[in-house]
């Protein structure tokens, strides 16, 4: 498994949980492409955690 990919309830959600995903542990992947990494109708964030775990937050 590359990664796991979460649904949140808005842009607003996924923009919070990137702003302080580092402060508990996380990096942000892709920045430069943030919040259109996976496209210009894909709106996410992707974070890993320092064992190399992914997560992809998409907004509804």
């Amino acid at each position: 498994m590359n990664h796991i990919a979460l649904k949140t309830a808005s842009t607003d959600a996924v923009d919070a949980i990137m702003a302080q995903a580092s402060a508990h542990g996380w990096t942000p992947l892709y920045h430069e492409r943030y919040p259109h990494a996976g496209g210009p109708q894909h709106y996410a964030g992707w974070l890993e955690n320092a064992q190399g775990f992914k997560v992809e937050l998409v907004a509804e």
